[in-house]
């Protein structure tokens, strides 16, 4: 049988890296807010586990799903 991941378990455990934050994800779920980052996209919020920070903080990210 194979298995079988969801987007969810696959962003958690990758590291998150932007101007202001970086650190690994360790919670990520799907973001139904209906924000648009463009065409074949879908968002998930993500909340990132920082050393540079004393609490874990939330990002919204968009991830590419189709061509």
């Amino acid at each position: 049988m194979a298995n079988l991941y969801t987007l969810e378990n696959l962003l958690i455990g990758k590291t998150y890296n932007s101007k202001t934050l970086r650190g690994l994800i360790v919670h990520a779920e799907k973001d139904n807010r209906g924000l648009y980052f463009g065409e074949n996209t879908e968002t998930y919020l993500v909340q990132i586990d920082s050393p540079y920070s004393f609490r874990n903080l939330w990002r919204t990210i968009a991830v590419k799903v189709g061509e």
